[in-house]
């Protein structure tokens, strides 16, 4: 599939209108917000991303509009444990709710940077090399197996290299200043602990983007329907960040969900490898399947 280049400018425009609406106009001012707020936002990014696969299928047809879709809920479904992270992230450095909102913002302007090149290396390396399709199904199996038996998550950020690197070259303050990232004193420029928050948001979510891209590229591998899918995932992860905060307590077989998902992307994989396909239609219906179950056990299966 070719994609004019009108279309790559036409979407990074696209995105770039929408995230200057949502910082400049919908959330203007600092506020919390509440579960009810971003429920209506997450649905808002859904339809957003629902439409653009519309032009996707009147654009590029049925397989590729499939591919999309498919793409886009593996990412979605795989971005529930950076949202886990996310919590640990700014419960352990005490971040206000009211600030949470900017740092995951601009941690999405780094993400899709980070992503992008992520994503064109990963495609360039599977047309390539066909046998790395091998590595990647083997490593989503792995990771979705260990997963599903994996203990809570440790956060330790003074431990963390990139937060040790920047500490060498700028210094850190000892408290937050408000929602700025950079503060003066005595004529230095100091980095407050949000930059610090901003950093460690980045650098996890590259680390999650190791599993959840070749899941992607399992489905896909056209550039355009690969980073569109993310990029739009992506953008949705501040409000399903904010829904997820409030009712993290009423999903608790949803990580095993997204563990399942993983091992079957995988599988799927190494069955490409080996010329057997798996259907793009049958695969959105199992992992929607899979992810459906795992909110309903949650819901029904009372905890012990």
């Amino acid at each position: 599939m070719q994609v004019s280049i009108f279309f790559w400018i036409g979407f990074h425009v696209l995105v770039f209108l929408i995230l200057a609406l949502d910082l400049g106009v919908f959330n203007r001012s600092e506020h919390k917000v509440p579960v009810k707020e971003a429920l209506i936002w997450t649905a808002v990014w859904i339809i957003i991303a629902l439409f653009f696969n519309l032009f996707v299928f009147f654009e590029f047809g049925k397989t590729r509009a499939l591919e999309f879709l498919t793409g886009y809920v593996i990412e979605y479904s795989l971005s529930v444990d950076n949202i886990f992270v996310f919590i640990l992230i700014f419960t352990y450095f005490a971040v206000p709710a009211i600030y949470q909102h900017k740092v995951l913002f601009w941690g999405i302007l780094g993400a899709l940077i980070l992503r992008g090149i992520f994503i064109f290396a990963g495609v360039a390396l599977i047309t390539r090399f066909t046998w790395i399709v091998i590595f990647f199904g083997g490593f989503l199996v792995f990771t979705g197996i260990k997963m599903m038996f994996q203990a809570e998550i440790q956060l330790e950020p003074e431990k963390n290299p990139v937060v040790r690197f920047f500490k060498k070259f700028l210094p850190v303050t000892g408290e937050l200043h408000g929602n700025r990232l950079f503060v003066r004193q005595n004529k230095l420029l100091y980095a407050t602990p949000l930059f610090m928050v901003l950093i460690i948001i980045d650098v996890s979510d590259l680390i999650f983007a190791v599993d959840s891209i070749p899941a992607v590229l399992a489905i896909s591998h056209n550039s355009f329907i690969v980073y569109t899918s993310n990029i739009f995932a992506i953008l949705g992860l501040r409000s399903l960040y904010f829904a997820i905060n409030g009712i993290i307590g009423y999903f608790r077989y949803l990580k095993t969900g997204v563990a399942l998902v993983l091992t079957f992307v995988g599988i799927k994989m190494l069955t490409s490898f080996f010329h057997i396909e798996i259907p793009i239609l049958l695969s959105l219906g199992i992992i929607v399947s899979i992810l459906l179950v795992s909110i309903l056990a949650s819901i029904f299966i009372k905890k012990k």
